[in-house]
């Protein structure tokens, strides 16, 4: 049975706001209701969330499809770059590749990397420890994490190139059983099972 990892789609940008309170944009709320309309999405007996806003809208339209109750799991959230606050694009990409290159070193205080990682693989282990093996699963959360989560699954280094294309809104599917990835990051509209 599977398990899936996926990221919020597309949000709205303020840079007054703290970023982990961003919400969805109406193209990630529409992105997320196409997911929603999928078989996969109809079978989840379990939705576990970040406890940001984005990841909780979007969990919360997965769980309209299936009839389950979302769960917010705190130590699920993304890693922690309040440090700097609110980067432009371009400046957050150059920070993103450097927090990936450098996963022992902190970027300007941001969250290190092999801490995130820590964080996340630690929390999806403690729910899926007592979770039944035969029943669909979906954690809810972000690229960044995500990613820390994907190199731990495949007991691979950090690394940037592991990251989902396209900045959000996709998936990746896992063996409950053996926790081995059978699907890397699609969007979360286009998967099928």
């Amino acid at each position: 049975m599977f398990g899936l990892y996926i990221t919020h789609p597309q949000v709205k940008i303020d840079p007054q706001v703290p970023v982990p309170q961003w919400g969805l944009s109406e193209i990630g709320a529409e992105r997320a209701r196409k997911a929603a309309s999928s078989d996969w999405a109809k079978r989840l007996t379990r939705i576990v969330s970040s406890d940001e806003t984005k990841a909780i809208e979007t969990a919360e339209i997965l769980a309209a499809a299936s009839g389950v109750k979302i769960e917010i799991v705190h130590g699920m959230h993304e890693n922690d770059r309040s440090a700097t606050g609110f980067l432009p694009p371009d400046k957050f990409e150059e920070a993103a590749n450097w927090f990936f290159a450098h996963p022992l070193e902190s970027f300007r205080g941001w969250e290190r990397a092999a801490d995130a990682q820590t964080r996340i693989a630690s929390a999806v282990e403690t729910i899926l420890s007592s979770h039944e093996a035969n029943a669909p699963i979906a954690f809810v959360g972000h690229g960044g994490v995500g990613t820390l989560l994907k190199c731990h699954l495949m007991g691979a280094p950090i690394a940037r190139n592991r990251d989902q294309p396209g900045g959000g809104g996709n998936l990746y599917a896992f063996g409950l059983a053996d926790r081995r990835l059978s699907c890397d990051w699609t969007p979360i509209e286009d998967w099928r099972r």
